[in-house]
């Protein structure tokens, strides 16, 4: 399942290939120009990996948006979801979905990418949750609390920490990955654990236990985007713009056919329908003008840029980063702007 890190550590010599990635002639059967000839598809790779925001991906395959739009997507599911991080990072996939905090770490690291499009925010499937005698932040005190180190929920735990006016050292930080943090949680070898859905099914399994706060409490803190490598965006431009028309199409399949796409969802997430559904509230997909709103900007979590430096602060101060990257050219609004004026 996904591992969603805000760090992401990759060796420099490889983030170097990051330049590169999507030029080589391999990569497409488009012209320079970003269209394809004729009935010609044209070739890109995209990456994505166990989040309820990225599981449309598995809709456009199946029920031939892609094609209809007139691409050949190598769609690749990563079991890590790190992995998939350093494949667009090295030039591996041409693009992927990812957050805002793991995009941004990336760029650290020497990493060329732009965000063209948001697929969701995060709106309660990451969570915090505690044994019944914790019913505060604050109880949180001194209590073994198990979470990925420099994942989403590590950076939701900080936040809750923080508005509390608590430092990470107040708690006992048990470094775990997801799915065994939440069992054991479930098992009650910690007082606290943080989670994304489906693993917070796990955790909530034991008796007593409930949400202590979630990415609901901090809204617009964990946007997830497509993101693409920056010289494929500048050499085939046409071809984003596909990408991006197809993720719209999908959406729209979805809302017309739900039991089916539902169904499709569930089984890649390796759940029943009735679970998927489930998740619905926590994950905010993101329609056009909820795009073109992001891309805007503004000085709330809802704009992207006001979001990008407040997360860049936070991780500089949380040391999940040493330096501060440069954020010009990360958005692009050109792609969702364009389907906006399209209608």
């Amino acid at each position: 399942m996904r591992r969603r890190l805000t760090a992401v550590v990759l060796a420099l010599g490889l983030v170097g290939l990051a330049a590169c990635g999507g030029d080589d002639d391999e990569a497409s059967s488009s012209s320079s120009s970003g269209s394809s000839s004729g009935t010609e598809l044209a070739k890109l790779s995209l990456g994505f990996s166990a989040w309820p925001g990225w599981f449309p991906w598995q809709v456009a395959e199946e029920k031939g948006i892609f094609a209809k739009n007139g691409l050949d997507v190598d769609l690749t599911y990563f079991e890590s979801y790190t992995d998939s991080l350093n494949a667009l990072a090295t030039g591996n996939i041409d693009a992927n979905s990812q957050t805002l905090n793991d995009t941004i770490s990336s760029l650290t690291g020497g990493a060329r990418q732009s965000i063209v499009l948001v697929n969701d925010n995060s709106t309660g499937n990451d969570q915090i949750i505690a044994a019944p005698d914790i019913t505060k932040v604050e109880d949180l005190r001194g209590k073994k609390v198990a979470v990925e180190e420099g994942t989403v929920d590590h950076y939701l735990l900080l936040l809750g920490l923080q508005q509390a006016g608590m430092q990470p050292s107040d708690i006992s930080l048990q470094p775990l990955l997801t799915d065994a943090a939440a069992a054991a949680f479930a098992s009650g070898q910690v007082d606290a654990v943080g989670a994304f859905a489906p693993f917070t099914d796990t955790a909530l399994e034991r008796p007593g236990s409930k949400v202590l706060f979630s990415s609901a409490d901090f809204p617009g803190a964990i946007p997830d985007h497509l993101v693409m490598d920056r010289g494929f965006v500048e050499k085939r431009p046409g071809d984003v713009q596909k990408l991006v028309d197809s993720w719209f199409e999908t959406l729209d399949f979805i809302a017309a056919n739900a039991d089916e796409a539902i169904a499709i969802m569930a089984k890649l997430g390796g759940v029943d329908v009735e679970a998927y559904r489930t998740y619905d509230a926590g994950t905010t997909i993101f329609k056009v003008a909820d795009n073109v709103e992001a891309f805007t900007p503004g000085d709330s979590q809802k704009n992207l840029d006001f979001a990008a430096r407040q997360i860049t602060a936070f991780l500089l101060d949380s040391k999940l980063i040493d330096t501060a990257p440069d954020l010009a050219g990360l958005f692009d609004p050109t792609f969702v702007r364009a389907r906006a004026a399209a209608g």
